[in-house]
């Protein structure tokens, strides 16, 4: 992620440190209940931005997706290689580390570095832990940017987080429906599916539907 040089240490060293508590030892509730509604054919290639070592993945592929895993830190990408199955191909595309273990490829380096032709194939979309990964300033410019990447009647499912009021810490950063819907409505159709329970800590997860918009929508 092009950011601030102490968030990027930040993250880059949760990873090396095992400091990881977002990540989920299981493929996420809301992914397996809500997916299999949105009618995408298993053949289409899933976009997972600042996809770390998600689990999810491997649920998306073992459903037949294609999948296209974005991580700046080489730690999470190697972890999750080393915790499947089968061989890795490594080489190297636009400027990208790129790992590949059966259908699943694992982008290393910067999300705002990956550009339109790279992303020719992408058909649908799963953001759990991107937007919330990211600081207030970079949150918008992550929205445009994946505005860009994303061909209009592109789906996709967004994870996001509410921390206890007056919680500012992060990452993971708090962003709420209203900043959702400030973010991204205007390139997206969004339908808010769900909010969690809240947790004993007061964070809260909202879980959303996106469809691309476009002149042909």
């Amino acid at each position: 992620m092009s950011e601030k040089p102490e968030v990027v240490n930040e993250w880059l060293a949760r990873w090396r440190e095992g400091r990881i508590g977002f990540h989920r030892d299981a493929p996420h509730p809301a992914l397996r209940r809500y997916w299999p509604q949105f009618g995408i054919p298993s053949e289409t290639k899933v976009l997972v931005p600042l996809c770390g070592k998600s689990l999810d993945m491997r649920w998306l592929a073992e459903r037949g997706h294609p999948v296209l895993g974005i991580e700046l830190s080489g730690d999470a990408l190697d972890q999750f290689t080393a915790e499947g199955q089968g061989e890795v191909l490594r080489y190297h595309q636009d400027g990208f580390e790129v790992r590949r273990q059966g259908n699943i490829e694992l982008w290393g380096g910067d999300f705002f570095h990956f550009h339109i032709e790279q992303a020719a194939e992408i058909g649908a979309l799963y953001d759990r832990a991107a937007l919330i990964a990211l600081p207030e300033a970079t949150r918008q410019r992550y929205a445009f940017h994946l505005a860009q990447l994303i061909p209009p009647g592109v789906r996709g499912l967004l994870i996001s987080l509410t921390r206890a009021p007056g919680d500012d810490r992060g990452p993971p950063y708090s962003v709420d429906t209203d900043e959702v819907r400030r973010l991204f409505a205007h390139n997206f159709e969004l339908t808010h599916l769900e909010d969690s329970e809240p947790e004993e800590n007061g964070w809260q997860e909202s879980v959303w539907a996106m469809v691309r918009q476009g002149p042909n929508m």
